[in-house]
């Protein structure tokens, strides 16, 4: 009887060994002290939070996820990353400085600070990124994938100061800083199985991060999943609301000189529901000034999500375009609806001008209100409030 005790007792002993270490997100807590003090209840490695399954609505088909697929674990390492002042020069600009979760991810600043001025161009909104045909970054795309883009404004003079250039140290400098941080030796041996820190693994980490930020739980969402098609009315959607999305959603009629004589207003031809991402073959929408106002940029061909625009309340996310010269909904529409061949504008989409004139929507108040309407439904809730994309550092 006793030997059948005991051979029972191991038998349970293994079966818990096994069930725990089978468990990815199982750690005991104690073997990583650095981040347990660094970060106390923000980030518990034996319970991480959802990034690699979160739920995405039927009719989102696209994604530019890639080879980089989003886990648990390196999205986590990517959250703290996101926040850390010390990846900047100074210890004083993280790149959550500029991206805001208060703000969709952008910044309220037409110009958003880095360790030496400012920035050249407005910050986009870092939302929905993965659901998109556009795989490349920056208003410019000089960025070919966002695994390259999150590194490059860490080694930007302006904006986080390790460029090996104008004194600053060299990408290698914040190397050797971060590993001699505790809770990073940690955190890379907990994602990579080493201690190793890499550019391509912080790259790897980040844009994890970045590519997990979604959001679909807004007024158009609620209504897109009782509807067939994006064409039908939404029933969750007033009158107004439903004329809004016909307008975007409908190509417009020109006559021969580029004025609008009937149909919508074809904000879909660049923003294409249900993503409303911007269509990769876009070229610059008219808007060619520049934040310091010397020159003009008609190389500006990239643009954030429509999705959260603004707040479900109407309030901002900050300015709007490139040079954060648009401040209100109602003036974007505006700007599309008279759209100027400035001279020097070889890059105009041609959508923007039809048989050679630039759009005259000529657009009535009622149409421009729907529209607001309609794009103040794009706007969700959670992720301005979802603690696995807020600031681990904070108490």
């Amino acid at each position: 009887m006793k030997n059948q005790l005991m051979i029972l007792f191991s038998s349970l002993f293994l079966f818990t060994s096994c069930s725990k270490s089978s468990d990815e997100n199982y750690v005991p807590i104690e073997t990583y002290p650095n981040v347990t003090t660094a970060f106390g209840n923000n980030i518990n490695l034996s319970n991480l939070a959802n990034y690699a399954n979160q739920t995405i609505p039927t009719y989102i088909t696209k994604s530019n996820v890639g080879s980089n697929l989003i886990s648990n674990k390196g999205a986590t390492l990517g959250r703290v990353l996101f926040y850390d002042k010390k990846l900047s020069s100074n210890n004083t600009i993280s790149c959550a400085s500029c991206h805001q979760q208060a703000n969709a991810f952008s910044d309220v600043a037409v110009a958003s600070q880095g360790v030496n001025g400012t920035t050249g161009r407005h910050s986009m909104r870092l939302i929905n990124n993965r659901f998109a045909n556009e795989a490349k970054f920056f208003w410019d795309e000089r960025a070919i994938n966002l695994e390259t883009q999150t590194t490059m404004p860490i080694k930007d003079h302006g904006e986080m100061g390790y460029s090996g250039t104008n004194g600053d140290e060299a990408f290698s400098g914040l190397i050797t800083k971060l590993s001699a941080i505790g809770y990073y030796k940690e955190l890379f041996k907990f994602v990579y199985g080493s201690e190793e820190i890499t550019e391509n693994k912080m790259q790897l980490a980040l844009a994890q991060f970045i590519k997990s930020i979604q959001s679909f739980d807004s007024k158009y969402d609620t209504g897109r999943a009782l509807a067939a098609n994006d064409g039908q009315p939404f029933s969750n959607f007033t009158a107004q609301e439903n004329q809004g999305k016909n307008l975007f959603l409908s190509p417009p009629v020109f006559n021969a000189t580029g004025s609008r004589t009937g149909g919508g207003l074809g904000c879909a031809g660049c923003h294409a529901a249900p993503e409303f991402d911007i269509d990769p073959n876009s070229r610059n929408n008219g808007i060619i000034g520049t934040i310091s106002g010397v020159g003009i940029d008609i190389t500006n061909t990239r643009a954030p999500s429509l999705r959260d625009l603004v707040k479900t309340d109407g309030t901002t996310n900050g300015s709007m375009m490139h040079t954060g010269v648009i401040t209100t909904l109602q003036a974007a529409i505006g700007h599309y609806g008279t759209i100027n061949l400035a001279p020097g504008n070889t890059n105009l989409d041609p959508r923007l001008r039809p048989n050679g004139f630039g759009q005259q929507l000529n657009l009535t108040a009622p149409e421009v209100n729907a529209v607001i309407a309609f794009l103040r439904t794009l706007s969700g809730t959670n992720v301005y409030v979802d603690s696995k994309w807020s600031n681990p550092f904070l108490n």
